[in-house]
């Protein structure tokens, strides 16, 4: 039987600036797996989410011969393949070279480039940003310095619509309206405005800037967030860097506007899906290939993106919505996320995609979005508001809310039914 207990609102407090660590940076790669409950695990870092249908199919290959046999996608517009073997490393390594999916085994991790994926796709951009996507990896793996950034590192390539630049990326550069771009480091309101032609080059300095300024500190940081410096002083040093480089600048307050992710159906000249929980078969991922026209366009709310003539758009969702992907905007699934939960994670306390799916037919299609997890880290949630449905040691979860900032906490038992009941009330 459910049992059901409100309790007062909590107000989240802010997350520490300073942070201390006592190990290296774990985060998985495709040169160093990492250790799953359901075997090794390997994040194939893409940059901006683009794929060719050849290296598509290279990851489908080794999905279906090394792994699960599924394809997983991240909060980044990554790939990842589990349940892999531990003694597979050196052939999916060579595969994923073959592919070109591996340009530079020292930069494999840092690689983690997100980009607007409707990007010269629907006109809304104030410039395609696919040129600054291949300059600025070209530019990352020709760096030695660069190789010194952590896997959790992040760049944010938004063509002026504002989709991307709200992923709290350590670098953001915006496209502007005036046919430059914005340069932002972590949250800071302030910005340094550059040409487009030297966006690239200005990112990666940036990057460089920050690791030096880690290293000056002293202390173990990641993330330009975890950087405890005084307002506008990491800024100022990237534009010194500039400046010594010949790159003109004006320093300028942030762009605010923000914009959702692609939703799914035709956009523009190509399709988009939503997949739900993030998580492909094979087959679903072997149907997208042959959709797409030439690529495709992994997007960071674990959606594809996929350039097709619009004289093939009905055909292509009606096949697409067959094997099972979201194609239009009523799907619940659209707000329904979760971690990978058991068997997959020792520390996870249920299965809750599982769960997650036999409570799909209470929520609707608008509301708050839900987050599934498996145990406090809550791994992968989303930034903003949200329900967070957590489970807890023992059984049953404990339901969340967080809005604008306060957390109000409901802890319920794991009755199915009344675990829906509670959601739909919840969520409405």
């Amino acid at each position: 039987m459910l049992a059901a207990m409100s309790t007062p609102a909590l107000r989240s407090s802010p997350q520490a600036t300073a942070v201390s660590r006592d190990r290296g940076d774990a985060c998985p790669g495709t040169l160093r797996l990492h250790a799953a409950d359901d075997g090794a695990l390997a994040r194939v870092r893409v940059p901006g989410g683009v794929l060719t249908v050849r290296q598509a199919d290279a990851l489908a290959d080794a999905a279906e011969r090394l792994g699960d046999g599924d394809l997983h996608l991240t909060s980044r517009g990554n790939a990842q393949l589990r349940g892999l073997d531990d003694g597979c490393g050196g052939e999916l390594a060579g595969l994923l070279d073959t592919a070109g999916l591996l340009p530079s085994r020292g930069h494999e991790r840092v690689r983690n480039i997100v980009a607007s994926p409707l990007s010269g796709l629907d006109g809304r951009g104030a410039l395609d940003v696919r040129p600054w996507l291949t300059a600025l990896d070209a530019a990352l793996c020709a760096s030695e310095a660069a190789q010194a950034l952590s896997g959790r590192f992040l760049f944010a390539l938004d063509d002026g619509r504002g989709d991307v630049a709200g992923l709290d990326a350590d670098v953001t550069v915006r496209a502007t309206a005036d046919g430059g771009a914005q340069v932002g480091l972590g949250a800071a309101g302030e910005v340094l405005h550059v040409s487009a032609e030297e966006a690239a080059r200005a990112t990666l300095l940036a990057a460089e800037t920050f690791l030096e300024a880690a290293r000056a500190s002293g202390a173990r940081v990641w993330r330009v967030e975890e950087l405890d410096l005084p307002d506008g002083e990491l800024l100022g040093a990237v534009g010194r860097r500039l400046t010594a480089e010949g790159i003109r600048h004006q320093r300028r307050g942030r762009e605010t506007g923000r914009t959702d992710g692609p939703p799914p159906g035709v956009v523009g000249d190509g399709l988009s899906v939503h997949v739900p929980l993030g998580r492909l078969s094979v087959r679903q991922w072997r149907e997208l290939t042959q959709v797409a026209a030439g690529e495709l366009r992994l997007t960071p709310w674990r959606g594809v993106v996929l350039p097709t003539p619009r004289t093939r758009a009905d055909e292509s969702l009606a096949r697409l919505a067959a094997a099972g992907l979201v194609t239009g905007p009523r799907s619940p699934w659209l707000r329904v996320g979760a971690c990978i939960g058991r068997p997959g994670c020792a520390k996870s306390q249920a299965d809750v995609r599982t769960d997650a799916a036999e409570t799909l037919g209470a929520i609707g299609p608008h509301g708050l979005p839900l987050y599934w997890s498996g145990c406090e880290r809550r791994c992968g949630h989303p930034r903003g508001d949200r329900v967070d449905v957590v489970a807890v040691p023992g059984g049953g979860y404990r339901i969340s809310t967080a809005v604008a900032g306060e957390e109000t906490r409901t802890t319920t038992m794991n009755d199915p039914a009344r675990l829906a009941a509670a959601l739909a009330e919840i969520t409405s």
